[in-house]
């Protein structure tokens, strides 16, 4: 069924209909572009809101950063973030395939409609034309037919008239006979017209007319064909990045099953773990005896009642959690190895057993001279804000002894791998120069003066800081273990060791008092049979192992655990082929053997 055999009566109905079918495509692409907007909008604070609440994300010193709740919100903020890319691809599709796409065939469909239009216009217009030629030539032929009537009755009349002339009854048929013969030109103009009017009535109802409104009614069944494709597009467009959106949904529940409270508790350990003993049992102060007077005259370093643990009293707490204290115990210094905590039993530390008073002498001489320092800024004016805070120094002394062994250890690292780089600089130099010199046409070995010189001066700097460190780290109580960055371990093609200019270590050089800590793990290391195993751990990230000490490891290596962290940081672990070596226990997760 067609409409120009159907509908050949209703040129007005199909013009409404295909404007109303223009209208609608026109309706689509406004609201398909209103969604797009939306979809823009909805992007843009998703990644306001992602970026609103990442703001520290290029800090990742903070303390927090380690914690797998932490690091699954970030995981779930850049998810949003990839999520919000996701909607703004379907803004952007949406735009390019329906509304430009549609907004284009449009147009070209409202250009096409108006030519048809004025097709039919134009036949119409001709039909009508010739119609008026028609009527015309009608009129005309029934004007003259009657006038022909009346000179023919004029005529007769005259003929039959007893007192008319002969020249009159002539005149008067001369004149009946040429409207007679007018009257019969109009009629034969009138059956013409009628004749081509009726030819071209057949044409415009029989094949023009039908053959625009066919055209039109495929211009319409196109539109609405374009129309539904735009309808799919809206839906498929969305469909396809629905697999990436899943992902990121993916993503979002994985970041939540990351969270590890019992990791995250350890982490918060590792962090905070001040290294202090618990303070002992208080001692009997015997007044009536001079000795026991003696001894508690020496313990002004002593705390009197329990530690400010929950920081009540801020101002008078031990200065185990404040540098700011009145009182400073020689044996809890920062650089000195914290004090072994009395027996549970309440009895006497062996060390004062043996000789009180000597004792008590050796720890007044010891404390006096720290005291009367912290005694004289007590003397002070009130403190400022800024003076109360405490002095970060280069040695971390400002730091709890946990704590600041961990920082010396990881800075004593780094000055390691720094003068690794620069050692390997170093070499790359000489070999350099080697090439010059042999083959001069590549190079001056003049020019590599200066970077030689510059790169000896960053060694021999970073020599002496690593040397500064590794006492430090030495005084602050680190094991063997810790130290496993030995300088030694740059000795390689000409790079000397730390300890001597000359490449070797002096025996005749002061003793460092790390060295026999150094030698006696050492000998325990190399000596002692292996190890049964306590539990094996699964590698969480890669770790190199590059200094003396530690050994190399890929993220999913399972590795059998020899010995638990001690408190700095390190696990000690052995291979399936048998090598042990430390390794930093935060990069594994460690299950033990039930």
């Amino acid at each position: 069924m067609d409409w120009g055999t159907e509908l050949w009566d209703q040129y007005d109905i199909i013009e409404k209909h295909t404007q109303s079918g223009l209208e609608l495509m026109d309706k689509y692409v406004k609201f398909v572009r209103e969604r797009t907007e939306i979809e823009q909008n909805y992007a843009k604070q998703l990644r306001n809101l992602s970026k609103k609440y990442n703001q520290k994300r290029s800090n990742k010193d903070e303390p927090e950063c380690r914690l797998s709740s932490h690091q699954s919100f970030l995981n779930i903020l850049n998810e949003m973030n990839d999520y919000a890319g996701q909607r703004e691809l379907i803004a952007e599709n949406l735009m390019i395939n329906i509304c430009i796409d549609l907004n284009k065939y449009l147009q070209e469909i409202k250009q096409e409609r108006k030519t048809y239009l004025m097709e039919a216009k134009k036949a119409q217009q001709s039909l009508e034309s010739t119609y008026k030629q028609l009527d015309n030539s009608k009129k005309r032929f029934e004007r003259e037919w009657r006038e022909a009537e009346r000179a023919a009755q004029h005529a007769e009349k005259t003929d039959q008239d007893i007192n008319a002339t002969k020249a009159d009854v002539e005149k008067a048929k001369q004149q009946a006979h040429m409207k007679a013969h007018i009257a019969e030109e109009c009629k034969n103009d009138y059956a013409a017209q009628l004749q081509k009017y009726n030819k071209e009535q057949n044409q415009f109802y029989f094949n023009d007319m039908p053959l625009i409104f066919n055209k039109l009614q495929d211009l319409d069944e196109r539109r609405a064909r374009k129309l539904a494709q735009g309808y799919i597009l809206f839906s498929d467009t969305e469909k396809h990045v629905m697999p990436i959106i899943g992902k990121c949904l993916e993503g979002i529940t994985k970041a939540g099953s990351n969270v590890n409270e019992k990791n995250d508790s350890r982490i918060v350990i590792e962090q905070n773990k001040s290294g202090f003993e618990r303070p002992g049992d208080l001692e009997f102060e015997d007044y009536s005896q001079g000795i026991n007077r003696a001894s508690s005259d020496s313990s002004l370093g002593t705390p009197k009642g329990p530690i400010d643990i929950l920081g009540k009293n801020r101002s008078k707490n031990f200065w185990l959690f404040s540098r700011r204290s009145k009182f400073s115990s020689s044996t809890l210094t920062p650089f000195s190895t914290p004090p072994t905590p009395s027996p549970s039993n309440g009895s006497t530390s062996p060390k004062f057993g043996r000789d009180p008073l000597s004792y008590c002498l050796k720890e007044i001489n010891k404390t006096v001279k720290p005291r009367i320092s912290s005694f004289r800024t007590l003397r002070r004016s009130k403190v400022t804000p800024e003076k109360a805070l405490p002095t970060v120094t280069e040695d971390f002394g400002h730091l709890p002894p946990e704590q600041r062994r961990k920082r010396l250890q990881q800075k004593f690292e780094e000055i390691c791998k720094e003068l690794q780089k620069e050692v390997d600089q170093s070499e790359a130099l000489g070999k350099m120069k080697d090439v010059y010199e042999k083959n001069p046409q590549m190079g001056d070995p003049a020019s590599l003066a200066p970077q030689i010189n510059q790169t000896s001066q960053n060694i021999e700097r970073l020599r002496g800081e690593m040397s500064k460190y590794e006492t430090w780290l030495a005084e602050a109580g680190g094991r063997g273990d810790a130290l496993r960055y030995r300088a030694h371990s740059f000795n390689n093609n000409g790079a000397h060791d730390v300890y001597s200019p000359d490449g070797a270590h002096s025996d005749e050089s002061t003793p460092d008092p790390s060295q026999a800590i150094y030698a006696e793990f050492d000998d325990d290391f190399d000596d002692e049979e292996l190890a049964a195993p306590i539990g094996e751990c699964t590698a969480m990230y890669n770790f190199p192992g590059i200094s003396e000490g530690t050994i190399s490891m890929q993220e999913g290596d399972v590795l059998a655990v020899v010995e638990e962290d001690k408190g700095d940081g390190w696990t000690r672990v052995r291979r399936n082929n048998g090598d042990e070596g430390y390794i930093p226990t935060s990069y594994v997760s460690i299950t033990h053997k039930k």
